[in-house]
């Protein structure tokens, strides 16, 4: 029998996948022709083209969950292939953890091989061929973890967002999304030679996307995926395969040197295409004036030659049908648009929201961001009086307008279809309600779609055209980007910083929120903090926090005599140290606080009024106390 595993260590640098001229059809019609590639261990290829151009169709091929009409690939010998591609699992009835190990087969096979391959050494000692094996093997075990592989196998779940405690629960009880993230969590765990991933940013918040980017980012492994998070595209990206109009192109650089390559290729096409058709206009009007005068009939039989041997550059029809819209202008309102104070949210059994304080002035375009599940949601459902406050005020400034996107498409209902739900919400006759779709890409038929059977992205795009039409001067949206290709979330981005009124925008999509935001506004530990500047200014200064807490936390370890809490000539206990890392967080986060507040201060506007001087003064002196205390039991635990 061949070992897959003993060329592990032997291969060296080569290539994980090579894929030769491969041609698909579907339904009888092809989809794509002559897509070549090749991938070692490190690249990491994102595939480029509109919807239907056949991305997921081949990541699937190279699973091998369907067929190679022509061409050919070619994979590493022994290669594991793992693909992520949205569909939730199958099997509800196991928990969490032994879902995702069970991904994990092949490893355990190895530890089985590894155990018959130990009782075979010591029968034939001398057995340099059984020796070789073994150690290939082994070595193929040490990539994934060694004997401790399970335990690296599960970290992906908690890069992901899930508590511990969750581990042991079953599937059936947890939400589509979170089925999602543990089908992710399960492609990683098994240590895969070839990684294909189909939408791997979908339900996953800030957090999650920049763990999975530094994870597959010193991947040792081959990756190709599917996204539509251009922060995350740049970050993980080494090349791009674009497909379009069943042509593939191959271009090895990050993402953003494509999309500059693809700019100048379409200006340049642009000009091609009009060279051409000039070229073939004036050919056709001299063999329509000529081709019957005698004199000239040989000449004109000449021309309509060159015109039948002409390849003609045309584009994609799909290339003409592209989403621009604008909002329009928006009425003056007064200069607070929006304002709480001492906002308080709860939900059964958990607060999530304390003293909470968050204005929004005309013009202004805020980014409001946090992990998912600390209630950015129900936040701006109770701004846009979708939901009540449970404490606190909230004022409305004067002619404010205010239109809500949901994040679900709740506003839409669910009846009828595309056209009736646009009127019924806008109030349009048909005649407007359909040019308005048209401007959506709904064009003819496509606006009799029933509103059960639109897609996502259908759904999200009607959405807007609802929003566009309804002439509002206040934004609120929440994740506005769910579902939209690439060129639906740049014509977005391009409305909304043309929009004039004010914007207050929830959304995972780091591009968009850098691209809009001039003012970003963080949850963090039940609180609202307002940082200057877009998502990247935001992440700089989180950055430069942590690393200035973790460089405290490790002067102040440095300083402390060794103490309580150890067993005999072993050091801390477990427990012990359990305890002092959960405090050293403590710290953290009463040290981050009480910066939030005094940042605040910082603001003249929190001393425009007794009331408020009052409030932040209060808040100051608790967060002061919050951090001796924290420091004292640290210092307690740790003496």
């Amino acid at each position: 029998m061949c070992d897959a595993w003993a060329t592990y260590v032997t291969i060296g640098r080569v290539a994980v996948v090579i894929a030769s001229a491969l041609d698909k059809d579907v339904a009888g019609a092809p989809l794509f022709r002559g897509v070549s590639f090749k991938l070692e261990r490190g690249d990491r290829m994102t595939l480029a083209g509109r919807n239907g151009a056949g991305k997921t169709t081949l990541l699937r091929m190279l699973a091998g969950q369907s067929g190679v009409g022509g061409g050919e690939l070619v994979f590493e010998k022994g290669a594991r292939i793992a693909l992520h591609d949205q569909r939730p699992p199958r099997e509800r009835g196991l928990t969490l953890r032994d879902y995702v190990l069970a991904g994990c087969s092949d490893l355990v096979a190895l530890e089985q091989r590894l155990r018959d391959l130990e009782a075979e050494m010591a029968a034939r000692p001398d057995d340099a061929r059984v020796l070789e094996r073994y150690a290939g093997a082994q070595t193929r075990l040490e990539h994934a973890g060694g004997w401790n592989w399970r335990a690296r196998a599960l970290v992906p779940l908690h890069g992901l967002g899930f508590a511990q405690d969750a581990l042991e629960r079953g599937l059936r009880t947890f939400s589509g999304g979170e089925l999602t993230r543990a089908s992710l969590a399960r492609s990683l765990a098994g240590d895969p030679d070839l990684l294909l991933l189909d939408e791997p940013t979908n339900h996953l918040d800030i957090a999650s996307l920049e763990w999975l980017e530094g994870y597959l980012t010193s991947l040792d492994a081959a990756v190709i995926l599917v996204a539509h998070d251009r922060w995350f595209l740049e970050a993980v990206g080494t090349s791009v395969l674009e497909l379009e109009a069943g042509r593939a192109r191959f271009f090895g650089g990050p993402w953003h040197a494509w999309r500059r390559e693809l700019a100048a290729r379409e200006i340049a096409l642009g000009k091609a295409i009009e060279k051409q058709q000039r070229e073939i206009a004036r050919m056709e009007r001299f063999v329509e004036r000529f081709r019957y005068k005698a004199t000239k009939a040989r000449q004109a039989q000449s021309r309509v030659k060159q015109l039948d041997k002409i390849e003609r550059v045309e584009r994609d029809p799909r290339d003409t049908r592209s989403l621009g819209f604008s909002f329009g202008a928006a009425e003056r309102t007064g200069r607070v648009v929006l304002e709480l104070d001492d906002g308080r949210l709860e939900v059964p059994g958990r607060t999530l929201l304390e003293d909470g304080e968050l204005w929004l002035e005309r013009g202004e375009h805020v980014s409001l961001v946090g992990p998912n599940g600390v209630g950015k949601t129900t936040l701006i459902e109770a701004l846009a009086d979708r939901r009540p406050l449970d404490g606190g005020r909230l004022k409305t400034g004067h002619n404010v307008k205010l239109g809500f996107l949901s994040q679900h498409t709740q506003e839409l209902g669910s009846t009828g279809t595309a056209l009736e739900a646009a009127q019924r919400a806008t109030g349009l006759t048909p005649g407007k309600a359909r040019a308005l779709l048209g401007r959506f890409l709904f064009s003819g038929e496509q606006a009799e779609k029933p509103l059960d059977g639109l897609s996502g992205g259908e759904r999200r795009r009607l959405s807007l055209a609802v929003l566009v039409a309804s002439e509002t001067n206040v934004l609120i949206l929440d994740e506005p980007t769910n579902h939209l290709d690439l060129d639906a979330r740049e014509a977005l981005e391009d409305a909304l910083q043309a929009f004039e009124g004010a914007l207050l925008l929830v959304s995972h999509d780091r591009a968009l929120l850098d691209a809009v935001g001039s003012r970003t506004v963080a949850f963090e530990d039940g609180r609202l903090r307002s940082y200057e500047g877009g998502w990247a200014e935001y992440a700089r200064v989180r950055e430069e926090r942590r690393e200035a807490a973790s460089a405290a936390r490790q002067e102040r370890r440095a300083a402390k005599p060794s103490g309580n809490g150890r067993t005999a000539g072993t050091g801390p206990s477990k427990n012990a140290v359990r305890r002092v890392a959960e405090l050293e967080r403590e710290v953290e986060r009463a040290e981050a606080a009480l910066a939030s507040v005094e940042d605040e201060l910082a603001d003249p506007g929190m001393w425009s009024s007794p009331t408020r001087r009052e409030r932040a003064t209060k808040r100051h002196e608790k967060a002061k106390r919050a951090v001796e205390q924290a420091y004292a039991t640290w210092e307690e635990a740790t003496r």
